[in-house]
């Protein structure tokens, strides 16, 4: 076992493979970052650091549980044989496609919650209930499950090495984890940055779904388009500030001139 890690420490493609798998491990764990944040953020605000950390631990602990089932994980990729015929489905089609249609459910209800104008909440002693704290745990677990599957199948087609993979997949949920708060502030300090969160779920949950009927769409198209929409929110955001200011000044400007 020591002597396999040791050729694999002075091989520079496994080098290579780690970089680049670690790289990809960081890219998919946004879309479970976004989930978990967006989902927090509606919880009590003394209970959201530790659901977002039980929520990204979790992700690693399942993330880790898969790799130790790499021939099951490699199984559930082929199609289901029922009474003898064989599906053009896969248990992962099956997951992904469950998933998808989770993440579009969600998002739409969210984005719904969002933009009524005559919002009817549920109250419980006359306190509004926003989400349940189990029920919290339960939606992120079930997400967990998704992109678990998915990033442990990009790890298995990127390379054959167990270690390698461990160590991708343990750099990115600690990458996730530091992430976690300063996502979660930001979004909950931008409200606009919610509904664009929300859209980009919609985005993957319906990718997710193309993905378990077969049709593949290139990852590099996804996230380029989501760059490029924080990019535009992000001109945005420095245009408001900037009217802020301005609109700022010239009231302290009449303050000064009526004294």
């Amino acid at each position: 076992m020591l002597d396999s890690i040791a050729a694999l420490a002075a091989d520079p493609a496994a080098w290579v493979a780690l970089g680049t798998l670690i790289a990809l491990e960081v890219v998919l764990g946004i879309d479970n970052l976004i989930f978990i944040s967006i989902l927090t953020n509606k919880l009590p605000e003394h209970q959201r650091a530790r659901a977002r950390r039980i929520g990204i631990g979790l992700a690693l602990i399942m993330r880790l549980a898969l790799l130790g089932t790499i021939a099951l994980i490699v199984r559930a990729t082929e199609p289901i044989e029922l009474f003898g015929y064989k599906l053009f489905l896969s248990w992962r089609d099956l997951i992904l496609i469950a998933g998808g249609l989770f993440l579009v459910w969600k998002a739409t209800k969210e984005i719904h919650h969002s933009v009524d104008p005559d919002p009817h909440p549920d109250f419980l002693d006359g306190r509004e209930v926003r989400i349940g704290y189990s029920s919290a745990i339960a939606q992120i677990l079930a997400l967990d499950l998704v992109f678990s599957i998915d990033s442990i199948v990009t790890a298995v087609g990127m390379t054959p090495h167990i270690p390698v993979m461990v160590i991708a997949v343990v750099v990115a949920v600690i990458v996730m984890l530091l992430a976690a708060e300063p996502l979660a502030r930001f979004i909950q300090k931008n409200p606009t940055l919610v509904m664009l969160a929300l859209a980009f779920l919609l985005m993957i949950g319906m990718t997710l779904i193309a993905e378990g009927f077969g049709a593949h769409v290139p990852k590099g198209y996804i996230y380029a388009a989501m760059a490029f929409s924080v990019l535009v929110e992000g001109l945005n955001m420095l245009s408001r500030r900037a009217h802020q200011r301005r609109a700022a000044a010239l009231a302290a400007r009449d303050e000064a001139g009526k004294t």
